[in-house]
């Protein structure tokens, strides 16, 4: 690992406009291995399942797959439900280590989410919940095809989305209140479109060790 490659990145980080948030692209990240060895590498290692979600008194299957790691503590509840981490492979250590000297700050857990084609997509919502802290640092890395992310404020209408093109290798630091007071997602594509892995790394606070600031606002 080229720990200077990666310090060098950093510099090149760029600050995306959008009010009440702290959003940072960095386009292209030196891990120090081929973007296209490591995707292959995280489809076929990965013990990915696809979870069920609620929609109008109906049970359906999540338009991608997923699979949560990290530290033994990093216990995360969403939708209703709570997981376990799985503990940490070396490969997935290494990218952690980078994508924190990257950020300067500090992760517990990963969230890996495996987007097969077009068809696969992730709804608006907010990574809000009372485990991440009132202001959390959220480093999303993006492998494979390029996809784009999408905000739209929670209450002001009059602030037009924004749209963030994802390239292969490239990581989005959200950070601050973004959380509080936008959500995000990916809409599914029509177009022929090839796999993409999106690793979002994130601090986990046990609920009793939470902040003194409490949850975020929703």
């Amino acid at each position: 690992m080229d720990s200077q490659n990666t310090l060098f990145d950093a510099l090149r980080g760029e600050p995306l406009p959008l009010e009440q948030a702290d959003l940072v692209l960095f386009p292209e990240v030196a891990l120090g291995f081929d973007s296209a060895e490591l995707l292959a590498r995280l489809i076929d290692e990965t013990p990915w399942s696809q979870e069920t979600i609620r929609l109008y008194g109906k049970t359906h299957l999540q338009p991608r797959l997923i699979a949560w790691y990290g530290d033994p503590e990093a216990q995360y509840a969403y939708s209703g439900k709570q997981y376990q981490p799985i503990p940490w492979t070396p490969l997935l250590t290494t990218l952690k280590a980078s994508v924190e000297t990257l950020c300067a700050s500090s992760f517990n857990s990963v969230l890996l989410n495996f987007y097969r084609d077009g068809a696969d997509s992730m709804g608006l919502h907010a990574d809000d919940e009372p485990e991440l802290g009132a202001e959390p640092c959220i480093a999303s890395l993006s492998l494979g095809e390029e996809r784009t992310l999408y905000f739209k404020h929670k209450q002001r209408k009059e602030l037009k989305p924004l749209n963030v093109v994802l390239p292969n290798a490239s990581v989005l630091r959200m950070q601050g209140v973004t959380q509080q007071y936008w959500k995000h997602g990916i809409r599914k594509i029509s177009r022929p479109c090839g796999p993409r892995v999106n690793l979002t790394f994130r601090r986990i606070y046990p609920r009793k060790a939470s902040p003194d600031q409490g949850p975020p606002a929703k």
